[in-house]
């Protein structure tokens, strides 16, 4: 383990309900920043002096631009820096990566990272148009390439090449359906079990509806702050304890020839343990990104939680549940939360916060003391993660 105390961390987080909400771009993240501030009595909205915004849609689904200082008005943030990042799904977790590297550079002392996204519109098919706009235009987003059927190349290159069935790609969404059964903030609560999830209509083969997470409106606010200020503002922080980020290709046809294999994810991954010191064996619970039910098993395989091809079998053991070597998405994963692009990684770091300040509830993880969270952008081929431990892990 690392014996170089962490420089930021974590001292407030909130999120909103999650679902079709009747609610405007600014009523999510008033409703986000207010939870936030309540989770740390002694925190001010004048303590914060850097906002940096995650958001992905907001000029096509909000009409409206220029996020960073709305939400800085909106949360009644006076900053001295303020930015919007836009890193399509993986922005939340690039935005807090960003917060960090403001508050080493002396930047900013208390950084507000604001993820809000208003995604469900009267017209669904704008959804899809939007989603176009994250792939590369001329060679694959005007061709009408759409997530789905993307990633679900990959759910087959890695059934064909190692045995994964669609029952192991199943046992992911009951697993991260029964989680959210405990997250009052979760979009849905439906828990359905194997049958159901195997009996939902076609999507994408061999994707079924509960392989693929939904779309949904949210956001998520986290305040970091350095070492300095969390102590004088914050009795319990969670710290930074190291971070990554992968890249592999933008556009589908410059990926790995092996899609049965995403190196951006082992990039990130890497780069995280190295820089806090740390192993997989160390992770107590990871918040991963399941946009669809591959990409758990993916994820597993990449960040070191089981041998490469062995993530069917690792959900189907248990592996990645209470009682198992790690448990992922102990929220819901975007499977049952849903997926307000920006807002997602924001979101990972606030079930960061209450589990590593054991006030997760119902669906506590007994003991934990390290976790990661971990978003992607485009078909696994750029990812960003970060690993977050309790003030006893970062003074080890």
């Amino acid at each position: 383990m690392s014996t170089r105390r962490p420089q930021v961390a974590m001292i407030a987080a909130g999120v909103t309900k999650w679902g079709a909400r009747q609610a405007s771009y600014r009523d999510l993240a008033s409703e986000a920043g207010k939870n936030a501030f309540d989770s740390n009595p002694n925190l001010r909205p004048m303590d914060v002096d850097g906002i940096i915004a995650s958001s992905v849609y907001p000029e096509r689904s909000a009409y409206q631009g220029k996020v960073a200082p709305l939400l800085a008005e909106t949360l009644g943030i006076r900053p001295r820096m303020f930015e919007r990042v836009e890193n399509q799904c993986g922005s939340g977790t690039a935005a807090i990566r960003t917060a960090q590297w403001a508050i080493m550079a002396g930047a900013a002392d208390v950084v507000a990272v604001v993820g809000v996204e208003k995604m469900l519109l009267p017209n669904p098919g704008e959804v899809f148009t939007n989603a176009l706009a994250g792939l590369d235009r001329d060679w694959e987003g005007a061709l009408g390439v759409t997530p789905p059927g993307a990633f679900a190349l990959a759910a087959k290159a890695h059934m064909e090449k190692y045995g994964t069935t669609e029952e192991q790609l199943a046992m992911v969404s009951v697993k991260n359906h029964a989680h959210s059964m405990k997250n009052p903030y979760a979009h849905f609560h439906k828990g359905p079990d194997l049958d159901a999830v195997m009996a939902s209509r076609p999507i994408a083969t061999p994707f079924k509806l509960f392989d693929c997470a939904p779309n949904t409106d949210g956001a998520a606010v986290v305040v970091l702050a350095n070492a300095e200020r969390a102590k004088a503002l914050c009795e319990d922080p969670v710290w930074m304890l190291g971070s990554g980020q992968g890249f592999d290709a933008y556009t589908m046809a410059n990926m790995s020839r092996d899609w049965s294999y995403w190196p951006a994810i082992e990039q990130a991954g890497r780069g995280a343990y190295e820089s806090a010191g740390l192993t997989s064996s160390d992770i107590d619970l990871l918040e991963t990104h399941d946009c669809f039910t591959i990409s758990e098993i993916l994820q597993y395989e990449g960040l070191g939680l089981c041998e490469r091809g062995e993530g069917g079998h690792f959900v189907e053991s248990g592996g990645s549940d209470y009682g198992g070597k790690v448990v992922v998405n102990p929220r819901g994963g975007l499977l049952a939360c849903g997926h307000p692009i920006g807002a997602t990684g924001v979101a990972q770091a606030h079930e960061m916060f209450v589990q590593l300040r054991d006030e997760a509830g119902e669906r506590q993880v007994d003991g934990a003391q390290v976790g990661m969270s971990l978003t992607m952008s485009n078909i696994g081929s750029e990812a960003h993660c970060v690993l977050w431990g309790t003030d006893e892990v970062a003074a080890a």
